[in-house]
C-alpha cells in the first residue's frame, strides 16, 4: 500500500457572495515560486464561478482574491463554470472546465498567457444527442447497455425547450503535445475516453466528433475496473509525465447503501501512445475518512482535479464532500514503484 499524507482542509467557504456555499475541484499550477489555484467557488442555488488564490507552499495559503477570476458571460454557461483543470503548452495556459447551463455539462475551454486576461475558446467536446450517440456507436458493437444507465436519465428534461446533449465533463488536456499533436481525457460516463492526434483545436469539428464515434471502443483508455471504481470513473488531474509513463490520479467511485463514495485513484498510460494502459492501482490512492471528507455539500467524496510534484513528493488537491479544498501527498517514487509490481 502507498502511504498517503493528508495535511488536512487548505481552502473554505467565505462570508464572499460568490464562494459562500463552497469551494471545491481547484486546478494547480506553478508559475516562477507561487504556486497558482484557479478553484470552482460557489454560491446560492449551485451558481458556481472561478476563484483564485496563491500559495507560497504546497500547504500554505499566501494570497486569496475576494472576486472571481472568471464568470458566466455565455448562454453555454450560464449556470456556471465548474471543476477547472490547468496545463502550460508553448507558453499558453489552457484551462479546461465544466460549461453548465442549468441542463447540458459539457467542456470548454479559456486561454490565456499571463493568467489575467482569458480568451473564452467555448465548447470542445462533441454536442451531440444521446440518441445520435448510439446511433453512432450501436452498430460497430461499441454501444453497451452501461452508457443508457448513466446517460439516459437526462430524457427527464426534455420538458423543457432546451436541446439535450450528451453530458460530457472532466476534459483535462495533457501538459505538452505529443507528436507535436494535442492529447487530452474526456468522460462520457461511466468510462474515461481519450483524444489524441489533434493537431489543432478548430479541427475538433462535428465531422471530426462523428468519426470518433464510429470508433468510440478504441478510445476508451480507462473503465471501470476494480469495486471502488465499479459504478463509474472520471478523469482528475492533468496527466504527470514520469519515466515509466504518464501518471494518471483520477476519481472512482462505487455505490453504497449510503450513496456514491469518491475516491481517487492513480494508473499509468504509455508516454508515446497514451491509449495503452499500462497499469493501475488495484486499492484506491485515498477515499473519504476524515469528517471533513465524509459530510458536506455532497458526502463521501475526494475528488482530485490538480496536482504538483515538489522533488520526490506528490501533492494531489482535492475536493472534499463537495464543500472545502484538502490537499494530500504521497512518495512519487513509492507510487510508481507500486504501480510497475
Amino acid at each position: 500500500m502507498v502511504t498517503v499524507n493528508k495535511h488536512g482542509i487548505l481552502l473554505d467557504k467565505t462570508a464572499h457572495l460568490f464562494e459562500h456555499e463552497g469551494v471545491l475541484n481547484p486546478a494547480i499550477i506553478k508559475v516562477g515560486d507561487t504556486l497558482c489555484m484557479l478553484y470552482r467557488a460557489v454560491a446560492d442555488g449551485n451558481f458556481s464561478t472561478i476563484g483564485y488564490c496563491e500559495l507560497s507552499s504546497p500547504t500554505t495559503l499566501k494570497f486569496r482574491s475576494d472576486v472571481p477570476l472568471l464568470y458566466h458571460q455565455f448562454d453555454y454557461e450560464s449556470q456556471g463554470l465548474e471543476d477547472p483543470r490547468i496545463v502550460k503548452i508553448d507558453g499558453v495556459f489552457y484551462l479546461t472546465y465544466t460549461a453548465y447551463d442549468g441542463i447540458n455539462a459539457l467542456g470548454a475551454l479559456a486561454t490565456s498567457t499571463d493568467l489575467i486576461h482569458w480568451q473564452k475558446r467555448g465548447i470542445i467536446v462533441p454536442q451531440i444527442t444521446y440518441e445520435e450517440f448510439q446511433k453512432l456507436a450501436e452498430p460497430l458493437g461499441t454501444y453497451q447497455e452501461k452508457y443508457d444507465r448513466f446517460n439516459l436519465y437526462q430524457e427527464n428534461h426534455k420538458q423543457h425547450d432546451y436541446k439535450l446533449y450528451l453530458w460530457d465533463k472532466n476534459l483535462v488536456f495533457f501538459p505538452r503535445k505529443i507528436n507535436d499533436k494535442f492529447c487530452f481525457l474526456h468522460r462520457i460516463k461511466p468510462d474515461i475516453q481519450i483524444v489524441v492526434s489533434v493537431d489543432k483545436l478548430e479541427d475538433l469539428t462535428a465531422d471530426f466528433w462523428q468519426q470518433y464515434f464510429l470508433h468510440f471502443n478504441e478510445y476508451i483508455v480507462l473503465a471501470p475496473k476494480y469495486p471502488h471504481e465499479n459504478s463509474y470513473i472520471g478523469s482528475g488531474c492533468p496527466p504527470i509525465e514520469t519515466d515509466k509513463g504518464w501518471l494518471i490520479i483520477y476519481h472512482g467511485v462505487h455505490d453504497t447503501v449510503h450513496g456514491y463514495v469518491y475516491s481517487a485513484c492513480a494508473a499509468l498510460l504509455d508516454l508515446a501512445d497514451p491509449k495503452k494502459e499500462i497499469s493501475r492501482l488495484s486499492y484506491p490512492l485515498f477515499f473519504p475518512e476524515a469528517a471533513w471528507e465524509i459530510s458536506g455539500e455532497v458526502n463521501n467524496v475526494c475528488f482530485p482535479t490538480g496536482a504538483i510534484v515538489e522533488q520526490d513528493t506528490l501533492y494531489i488537491y482535492y475536493g472534499a464532500a463537495d464543500e472545502r479544498i484538502a490537499v494530500a501527498s504521497v512518495s512519487l517514487g513509492e507510487l510508481l514503484i507500486e504501480l510497475t509490481k
